[in-house]
């Protein structure tokens, strides 16, 4: 199997020569613009791997969303999670739309902290994108039962109310912040991976208006072992689908209407909802990528897996 780390060695050593971020997370402000270097190099990569037919649908959906963050309502976006390419993909296929760069330009991704901390070579990927550091729910998961628990559950405390302070102020200047509800790439060996985490109802309570985006294909496999930088390129076809922008208000009263369900209980209907429609939003992405493989295998095209040769 070929590895990101080793099929793209040249653009992967300038993109660690040009990386700018410390790795650990400390008291320091969680919100980190882009590095523009480093996108145009990350930017070389996708366009290695994604194959003709790949785009986003329900584009428009993108342009009202953000109609409406620049009037000073609060936008959130909320994607499905395949992989660590989830997101250059996406704003490299926006290039291909007139207002594509505009939108993504006042794009803000939540990004777990193990993005900056597990390896300086997936932190210089992690840092092409403009993005707030935060302590996800599933970090303290493997602290639990040790010595370190009480240290990182105060960490954690800390780094998630620095950037919930630093949200506020973006999403009412402009942002739209981008979020994966699950919190975690899915993996078809973890069933759970895919399930909506009940923390996503405090972010429908707290903005205007919101997108579900579904997801189908995937440039970049998980590495079985869990090594991010040892994760799997291979070119494939990658179809986003964009729901039409819905008020977070309304969604949450519809799930919840008729229903005496209230804390979690409630939390856990609002997650199981959200989830029912990614899945609806990637058959929907699935059905438009195959078209879109059928098209290239008429002239001899399919998706390569670990084939591709080094740059």
């Amino acid at each position: 199997m070929v590895h990101i780390d080793s099929l793209f060695r040249t653009i992967t050593d300038q993109l660690l020569k040009h990386s700018q971020e410390p790795q650990f997370i400390a008291n320091e402000d969680l919100y980190r613009p882009a590095n523009l270097k480093n996108r145009d190099l990350v930017e070389q990569v996708i366009e290695k791997l994604l194959l003709p037919g790949s785009g986003i649908c329900g584009f428009e959906n993108l342009v009202e969303l953000h109609k409406r963050s620049m009037a000073g309502e609060s936008c959130v976006m909320m994607l499905e999670h395949y992989s660590n390419f989830d997101i250059p993909n996406l704003f490299f296929l926006a290039r291909d739309h007139p207002e594509g760069g505009k939108i993504f330009d006042e794009v803000v991704a939540m990004a777990g902290m193990k993005l900056n901390e597990e390896s300086k070579f997936v932190l210089a990927f992690t840092e092409a994108y403009t993005r707030l550091v935060i302590y996800p729910p599933r970090g303290l998961a493997a602290f639990e039962g040790t010595d370190a628990y009480e240290r990182e559950e105060a960490r954690s405390r800390e780094i998630n109310r620095k950037a919930l302070h630093r949200m506020i102020r973006l999403k009412h200047s402009g942002h739209i912040i981008l979020l994966f509800p699950a919190g975690t790439r899915y993996r078809a060996d973890k069933p759970g991976s895919k399930d909506i985490l009940p923390q996503v109802d405090s972010y429908l309570r707290g903005f205007d208006h919101m997108v579900l985006v579904g997801i189908a294909g995937n440039t970049l496999e998980v590495n079985p072992n869990g090594e991010m930088e040892k994760d799997l390129p291979c070119q494939d076809v990658v179809t986003y689908r964009v729901s039409p922008v819905m008020p977070c208000s309304d969604f949450r009263e519809r799930i919840l209407s008729g229903s005496s369900a209230s804390g979690e209980e409630a939390r856990q209907l609002i997650a199981r909802a959200v989830g029912t429609e990614l899945d609806t939003l990637h058959r929907d992405a699935a059905a438009i990528r195959e078209e879109a493989l059928g098209r290239l295998a008429a002239k001899g095209v399919k998706p390569q897996r670990f084939t591709l040769s080094a740059d």
